[in-house]
Parts: C-alpha cells; sequence; structure tokens
C-alpha cells in the first residue's frame, strides 16, 4: 500500500515539475517575444522621427528658398535689380528690372547683358545720343532706322531693351558664344572690346 501512494506521490511530482517546467518555459518565450516587439518599437520609433526631422528640414529649406525666391547669384529679384541699377545712370536709371527680368526668361548672364550696353552707350555716367533718340542699348543695326544713321529705331526704352536681349540670346548665346572673348570677333571690330566688357562686368559684380 505504501508502495502504491509513494509511486502517485512520484507521478504527481513528476507532472507537476513539468507543468512549472513548461510555464517557465513559456514565461521566458514570452519575455523574450516582447523584448524583440520592443526593439522594434524602439528602432520604429528612432527611424521614423529621423526621416520626419529630414522631410521638416527639407521644406522649411524649400519654403524658405520660395520666401527668399533666389533668382540669380544668391540673391532674389529685388537684390539683382537693386545691382544691376547701381550701374544704370542717366536715361537707363531705373531699368534693372526690365534687364534682369528678360535676362533671367531667356537664361542670359544679367551682368554680361548690362556690361555690354554700358560698353556700347556709356551709360555708367551719361548715355549716348543713340539711346537717348533712338531707344537703341546695344548699337542694334537694322530697320526702321534711326535718322540717316543704319542703327535701328525703337518706339521705346523697354523695346530698344528688349531688341537688344533678344539679339544678343538669338545671334550670340544661343549659339555659343557666351563669353566677351568669343562674342567680340562677332559684335565688334575692336580687339579690347571683350578687355573693357569684362572690366564692366566686374565693376558690375561689386557694386
Amino acid at each position: 500500500m505504501k508502495a502504491d501512494r509513494r509511486v502517485v506521490y512520484i507521478s504527481l511530482g513528476a507532472v507537476l515539475l513539468t507543468i512549472i517546467s513548461l510555464f517557465i518555459f513559456k514565461s521566458v518565450q514570452l519575455k523574450e517575444e516582447k523584448q524583440i516587439v520592443r526593439k522594434q518599437e524602439y528602432t520604429t520609433e528612432k527611424s521614423i522621427p529621423k526621416k520626419n526631422v529630414e522631410i521638416v528640414l527639407k521644406n522649411k529649406e524649400q519654403e524658405k528658398q520660395a520666401e527668399n525666391n533666389i533668382v540669380y547669384d544668391g540673391m532674389t529679384m529685388e537684390e539683382l535689380t537693386d545691382k544691376l541699377n547701381r550701374s544704370l545712370k542717366s536715361s537707363l536709371s531705373a531699368t534693372g528690372n526690365l534687364f534682369a527680368t528678360k535676362a533671367l526668361e531667356l537664361g542670359l548672364d544679367p551682368y554680361l547683358s548690362i556690361a555690354i550696353v554700358l560698353h556700347e552707350t556709356g551709360c555708367t555716367w551719361d548715355c549716348s545720343t543713340l539711346v537717348k533718340q533712338c531707344n537703341n542699348v546695344g548699337g542694334i543695326k537694322g530697320y526702321p532706322t534711326c535718322g540717316n544713321g543704319s542703327y535701328k529705331y525703337f518706339p521705346t526704352l523697354e523695346e530698344g531693351i528688349n531688341g537688344y536681349m533678344d539679339n544678343l540670346y538669338n545671334n550670340y548665346v544661343a549659339l555659343g558664344l557666351t563669353t566677351p572673348e568669343l562674342i567680340n570677333p562677332k559684335y565688334a571690330s575692336s580687339r579690347t572690346w571683350a578687355t573693357q566688357v569684362n572690366r564692366y562686368i566686374d565693376k558690375i559684380k561689386a557694386s
């Protein structure tokens, strides 16, 4: 009888031990799963904010760019206009916006465009009669002529500026003549023309 009880006790103990072992195993397994989930959540929490920060910074940069509206050489349209106006005197005073707008529209260098005008017209101080009487800012030849000469007459100063800029783009820049040195042989007979235009470019940049 005692032997039977011993067998029963041993069996119950084995069953109990098995249950405890299973409980411990499940507890450890559950703990490991929770750690994995937490690790995943931690990684997600760390990665998402980083992406968000990058997006926010990018948006802020775009907003700042849009707000400042950088158009050329790190300047806004207003700043570029003011810079150009500092070199334009006499009849071309305060026409910087016309030059800047047309240059950006055509993809021209505003400095180069105005440097040629200043060399051709002398409008750093007092514009030539060709500008004052014919609104011709670039020494453009054509019809209708101004007086008895071969230079073209433009009804308004704005038309003269646009006509000059169109000519510079279509007959020079669009053909790959993008610097004073490359433009010189076709634009002027003087061999020092490019050197003088470059000096005006330097003055405009420094203004």
